[in-house]
């Protein structure tokens, strides 16, 4: 079993438009927009980066707003829920809140004992808030919620599997633990971790298979300390049998990614170099920021890419 994963490093999916997807994430969620980027194989697409105030993996939500994409059809073989962790006895806060920005799919409940407030976002992609008696994971406090109600980070990822039985033995061999059940759910945890801990694997053999398009989770990210500690995942992965990517550089951390067998596509990044590395703390994601092959492009992405409306 490996030691090397400190849990979720950050969740990468897409949506249809831009500026609603950068007003959903700092303005009604209160997060903090840490990279305004492009996709490197895609210029002309944003790869937007919300999280707190310095971009801690385990508290990074990415998208691709591909203009006028589909909506995706959800399904087995995709993350489901992505839920972020917030204060014991902040939900009463965040359903007025939310409701009051027009959220939709707004349901409170429990799971795990945990007192939860699940709604969607805007391209129907799935999300919660966890309540923790014991999150003391630094916030972004200029976001509009203040620091005794605003996320912490993340809690948790749920993947939706026909067979979720070679998946749980994946994450058991990256480090994690059962440590529950509840119906067709079972919750998975590395220990000692980044506080974005839980796995929950939620088996639904009928359903039909997930469709790529806008609310989709395109990838699931966990955190390694250094590219020494990826190195080591990747050859134990390679080892036991899985295609592993060489590691690429992703500017703001490398990363390796591979196909679990549930169909969900993982990878691992690490810490290093961070999100400071092309501009300073006090100015993450003001700037148009470019991967150096796309260096040319700006005059033209400057004026392609949709205003954001900060």
């Amino acid at each position: 079993m490996l030691d090397q994963i400190k849990g979720l490093h950050h969740v990468t999916s897409m949506a249809a438009d831009a500026r609603k997807n950068n007003d959903f994430f700092t303005h009604k969620l209160g997060l903090r927009r840490i990279k305004k980027t492009v996709n490197f194989d895609a210029p002309d697409v944003y790869h937007l980066y919300y999280g707190d105030e310095f971009g801690t993996p385990g508290s990074v939500m990415t998208y691709f707003p591909f203009p006028d994409i589909g909506r995706g059809r959800h399904g087995v073989g995709e993350v489901g829920t992505t839920a972020y962790s917030v204060p014991e006895g902040s939900l009463g806060f965040w359903s007025e809140r939310l409701t009051a920005q027009g959220v939709k799919g707004i349901r409170q409940d429990a799971s795990f004992g945990e007192n939860r407030l699940e709604f969607d976002g805007p391209d129907g992609e799935s999300f919660a808030l966890v309540e923790s008696k014991s999150d003391g994971r630094p916030v972004w406090e200029k976001g509009g919620v203040a620091g005794d109600e605003a996320i912490r980070g993340f809690h948790s990822a749920s993947l939706r599997l026909k067979d979720g039985g070679a998946t749980e033995e994946l994450l058991k061999f990256m480090g994690y633990e059962n440590v529950d059940s509840s119906g067709n759910i079972k919750r998975l945890a590395v220990k000692n971790g980044n506080g974005a801990d839980v796995i929950d694997i939620e088996t639904i053999p009928g359903a039909p298979f997930a469709d790529l398009g806008a609310g989709s989770v395109h990838h699931i990210a966990f955190a390694v300390e250094n590219r020494e500690k990826q190195l080591e995942v990747r050859k134990a992965l390679l080892d036991t049998g899985y295609q592993v990517t060489p590691v690429i550089d992703r500017d703001y951390f490398w990363a390796i990614y591979f196909r679990t067998p549930g169909g969900v596509l993982f990878e691992v990044a690490t810490h290093e170099p961070g999100f400071d590395r092309d501009e300073d703390t006090a100015h993450l994601g003001e700037a148009l920021k470019l991967p150096t092959q796309h260096a040319h492009l700006r005059e033209y992405l400057e004026k392609h890419l949709q205003p954001l409306g900060d």
